[in-house]
């Protein structure tokens, strides 16, 4: 008699149950998978983000730190036949709502260079609204301050009557491998900026009856450079530093740095380097890019420095008349302070992600401050009061 053998398979409810938790091992697995790669791109988009904002970081707080340096103390007057412009270009670009130098707290007189201009709401080209900006505050800061690393002290300088051209010639002697040609590397080109300082030795200009302006520093913007002996000046510049009329500029001095013997007054010569850091919107085909950080040095064309920067604001600590600080002032002209007192900027730097992913992108802030060396000092931690040291 044969025996029945029975065999048993799933049945269709636990066929199901399997199933059911397989579904769900394999959602938990792609949901931790789906969380390790959002961590990882927000991680990477952070450290993108941060990375290019130190990059602003860092030349900003380079420039800031040198501002001043070499100009006379307090600053200087600008020409007075006509308003002095900076952060242009030699085709008569301005990148900034306002760009003119402003009027000296102290004295009330038009065009005043200082070592910083804080640029308070004046920091995006054109006005232009950028959407993720807070407030919609955006701030530009200029540096001015001399370049020593070429040294024009190698050169001497005899201007025409006019002020229009300077003729240039080796000094004698010259420090062996120094630079003998104005049109080397590193040397002057159209838009750069030259101070001519005049003072006079000792207790006087060292002739009877010579009337050298003692102590004069003007500004003037080079036109051309035709050749290594030669540097044209010529009115009518892109930044109105070239003025035929009026004072302080170059032709009212011009007698003066051409008089200039080591008897009687002695002219130094720096290239002056104003920088100005301000936002651009650019657009392509209609289209808004991103904003970007944009440094624009002298006469010449601005430069972006780093993308996707959507906020850039200033403050400043500055000595006021009473002889203590005021912090974190944002808008020191405004509040009838002199930049000239401005012993350390306080920045914030506000980046957007580089990769946008729809509406993942990441925005962080960076902060620092620097203490300009050339700028006031002000002990700002005095033990018994916040009174200058």
């Amino acid at each position: 008699m044969r025996m029945a053998k029975t065999e048993r398979g799933f049945t269709l409810v636990e066929l199901m149950v399997a199933s059911a938790i397989g579904l769900v091992v394999i959602m938990a697995m792609t949901s931790l998978f789906k969380l390790g790669m959002d961590a990882t791109f927000t991680v990477t988009q952070r450290a993108e983000t941060q990375q290019n904002m130190r990059a602003a970081i860092d030349l900003l707080t380079k420039d800031i730190s040198l501002a001043g340096s070499g100009l006379p103390t307090g600053g200087l007057q600008l020409g007075t036949a006509a308003l002095s412009k900076y952060a242009c270009n030699q085709g008569g670009t301005c990148y900034l709502p306002k760009f003119t130098y402003p009027t000296n707290t102290g004295t009330g007189a038009p065009n005043y260079m200082y070592g910083i201009l804080p640029g308070f709401s004046n920091g995006v080209e054109n006005g232009v609204a950028i959407p993720n900006a807070p407030g919609q505050i955006n701030d530009s800061i200029t540096s001015i301050y001399c370049d020593y690393n070429f040294p024009l002290t190698n050169f001497t300088f005899t201007v025409n009557a006019g002020g229009t051209t300077v003729g240039v010639a080796p000094a004698i002697p010259i420090v062996a491998g120094s630079p003998t040609n104005i049109l080397q590397a590193g040397g002057l080109t159209t838009g750069d900026l030259l101070m001519f300082t005049v003072s006079t030795p000792g207790n006087g200009t060292g002739t009877t009856g010579n009337s050298l302006v003692q102590n004069a520093a003007v500004v003037a913007e080079i036109t051309s450079v035709p050749s290594n002996t030669q540097i044209d000046f010529n009115t009518s510049d892109p930044l109105n530093f070239n003025q035929a009329a009026g004072s302080n500029n170059l032709s009212a001095v011009s007698a003066a740095i051409t008089a200039s013997l080591p008897a009687k007054a002695q002219t130094t010569v720096c290239r002056l380097y104003a920088v100005t850091y301000f936002i651009e919107v650019p657009t392509a085909g209609g289209t808004v890019q991103t904003p970007r950080l944009m440094r624009q040095v002298n006469g010449y064309n601005a430069v972006p420095v780093a993308d996707n920067i959507i906020n850039l604001q200033f403050s400043y600590d500055v000595i006021n008349g009473s002889s203590t600080v005021s912090p974190n002032v944002a808008d020191p002209i405004g509040a009838g302070l002199s930049p000239s007192l401005i012993q350390k900027v306080n920045m914030w730097v506000m980046g957007e992600s580089l990769t946008l992913d729809g509406k993942r992108s990441q925005n962080m802030y960076l902060a620092t401050s620097v203490s300009a060396r050339n700028m006031s000092f002000c002990n700002s931690y005095s033990p018994s009061t916040n009174s200058c040291q």
